[in-house]
């Protein structure tokens, strides 16, 4: 007796779980960049925050920060959805959703860093 296998036409696994884990080392690193600054920087006002991401390095690595970010939520938030969510129709729209806001995120903040 032959399994009947069911073809979902998703290729996931490694390469999923290779990409959470580099984009969780880019949020990492990040967080301990952003850390130092502030750390060592001068005191935290309004002026000290705009000078530090005035810096064309702070603005590239924050907005691969918020690529990563979305990346890593994206991957996570499918995940959720293919479990739990049966209706195709349903999930569909909920990803669909999910890319454009997700997108919509990232050109928000890039646009906000790129007008300092």
């Amino acid at each position: 007796m032959t399994t009947k296998r069911i073809v979902v036409g998703a290729h996931y696994g490694l390469k999923d779980w290779l990409v959470q884990r580099i984009t969780a080392v880019v949020l990492a690193v990040y967080t301990v960049v952003l850390g130092l600054a502030i750390l060592f920087g001068p005191p935290l006002a309004q002026a000290s925050w705009k000078a530090l991401f005035a810096g064309p390095f702070i603005k590239v690595l924050t907005v691969l920060a918020f690529v990563a970010l979305a990346w890593h939520a994206w991957i996570g938030v499918r995940d959720i959805y293919m479990d739990y969510i049966k209706p195709t129709a349903v999930r569909l729209t909920l990803q669909v959703v999910t890319i454009v806001v997700l997108f919509a995120y990232v050109i928000w903040a890039a646009n906000i860093l790129w007008s300092i």
